[in-house]
């Protein structure tokens, strides 16, 4: 009897306990992810992801991909344009090229956007675009005379191609030090849009990207400025398709020559980018 009343007493404890004791949720870190892509992307994105990390010979220690420089500024990108071309460009052809730019910009990141909010933990729903400088061989070529941008003229680099200034790049100081520069830390750039006259193709990386300047202006009307948009998926990590092709997938922008603007394919494999990265910035 006293067996039975001590037993009693124990599930009478145990149920006050559960009752008392608040819900069990999941931590933020676990509340955060969120890997739902389409049934028939997991394949391929598994793939593609292996292949990444067996190819990328500095994949989680590299510390300047987009991802980087949008968290370290709190959401934003500063840009400066390098015209290497002798064409006039006046304020009408300037601010056509900087609304192009954000936009297509914009695509990517739009991309990381999900029901009004950023998927798996992503932290802003819009990063804005600044463009801070642009750099020609000669200041006659730019026929404005307001100061909204920084102007660098003259500024060589080794192969005689216009740049902003070293001191205010991220691509030379990623350890945020801009004491150098002339206008301080909010003039900085993150990336360059190197625009060269004559230039087939394209190219990009963490520096920024570089496309033919008759090509890039010559697209501001479209929808899709599709070699620059490439161009932006290296700048955030993801890898060229030349000699192989993921289960099930053809075409998508990534896949240089397969399509014209941002896929299914391409969202997910940039979603997959931040998934395996967001730690490093406690998220």
């Amino acid at each position: 009897m006293r067996r039975d009343l001590a037993r009693l007493v124990t599930v009478l404890a145990a149920l006050v306990a559960m009752v008392a004791a608040p819900p069990v949720t999941a931590s933020p870190s676990q509340a955060a992810e969120e890997w739902n892509p389409p049934a028939k992307l997991v394949q391929p994105l598994g793939e593609v992801w292996s292949h990444v990390e067996s190819t990328y010979p500095d994949l989680y220690g590299f510390r300047n991909y987009g991802w980087d420089q949008v968290v370290a500024n709190r959401g934003s990108i500063n840009y400066c344009v390098r015209w290497e071309s002798d064409a006039p460009v006046g304020p009408e052809l300037r601010d056509r090229i900087h609304a192009a730019l954000k936009k297509q910009f914009g695509k990517w990141t739009a991309a990381m956007v999900e029901n009004g909010q950023g998927h798996n933990a992503w932290p802003y729903t819009t990063v804005p675009v600044d463009i801070v400088g642009w750099a020609v061989k000669d200041r006659s070529t730019l026929q404005w005379t307001d100061s909204s941008v920084d102007i660098y003229a003259g500024n060589l680099d080794e192969g005689g191609a216009p740049q902003c200034s070293p001191d205010c790049g991220r691509f030379f100081h990623q350890d945020a030090d801009y004491s150098r520069c002339p206008g301080g830390a909010a003039r900085h750039y993150d990336q360059s849009l190197w625009l060269t006259e004559g230039f087939q193709g394209g190219a990009g990386g963490d520096w920024g990207q570089r496309v033919g300047q008759e090509y890039f202006t010559g697209a501001l009307s479209q929808e899709n400025i599709h070699i620059y948009l490439h161009e932006v998926g290296h700048t955030f990590g993801l890898d060229d398709f030349y000699d192989w092709t993921p289960t099930g997938q053809c075409c998508f922008l990534m896949n240089a020559g397969s399509a014209a603007q941002i896929t299914e394919f391409d969202t997910w494999m940039l979603r997959d980018l931040w998934r395996h990265l967001k730690s490093r910035y406690g998220y």
